[in-house]
């Protein structure tokens, strides 16, 4: 009988992995004041992270109360991608408990991934100075695919590439949109509490929460035995 393939499993990055916000948000402060904008309360603009930098980008903007042009967009957009990737880890860490968990994972023969809404340099190059890159056997970011979360196709072109079957994949992620690319994908998800999101982690609709990463290699196993 032929083996089965090896479980994948796919892994939101910001808010997920890696608290990144301290990163992110000092970035927008950046381009607020270059925009001629007031700061942000950080409990406000933590909640606009998850859907890429451009994202983060316009939300604060318009929180702001600042329009501009789509040149003036532009450049600001670039001031952040350039801030960002020389500041990308400055405080930027992992979750407590995620590396024992990943290196567990690891040694059951499962396969790790990335599947992020963040753009792929933008992810290597943080995952490149957490010294986390080769853990994971794809990193797959906003600009990877022609589609992105929640699409579907983000997560299986994912699964596809680690080696893998939407069958024997689970997502783990932080957000509603974690949770809705895995049911657009028909894979399990798991949902963490430290990310970034207005509804509580526990009503967004994961098939499984866990409290910190402790919990989560037995939780993989639960979900997989259940086929």
């Amino acid at each position: 009988m032929p083996s089965s393939p090896p479980a994948v499993i796919a892994f939101d990055l910001d808010g997920t992995l890696v608290d990144t916000a301290p990163d992110l948000l000092d970035t927008l402060d950046i381009v607020l004041d270059e925009a001629g904008a007031a700061r942000l309360p950080r409990d406000e603009t933590r909640k606009m992270i998850g859907a890429g930098a451009k994202a983060l980008v316009n939300r604060g903007l318009t929180a702001a109360g600042i329009s501009v042009e789509p040149a003036e967009f532009d450049a600001l957009y670039a001031r952040f991608l350039e801030h960002y990737a020389a500041h990308i880890a400055d405080l930027s860490r992992p979750y407590p408990g995620l590396l024992d968990a990943l290196d567990e994972l690891s040694a059951r023969g499962h396969v790790l991934a990335v599947c992020t809404n963040k753009l792929e340099y933008l992810s290597r190059l943080l995952l490149d100075r957490l010294d986390l890159t080769d853990r994971f056997a794809v990193i797959a970011g906003s600009d990877t695919f022609p589609v992105y979360k929640p699409d579907a196709g983000h997560l299986l072109g994912t699964i596809e590439r680690a080696g893998g079957v939407h069958t024997r994949a689970i997502m783990v992620g932080d957000s509603m949109t974690d949770v809705l690319t895995a049911r657009n994908a028909r894979v399990p998800s798991i949902v963490v509490p430290f990310g970034y999101t207005e509804i509580p982690a526990q009503e967004l609709g994961g098939d499984v929460f866990i409290g910190h990463y402790e919990l989560l290699v037995e939780t993989v196993e639960q979900l997989l035995s259940r086929g």
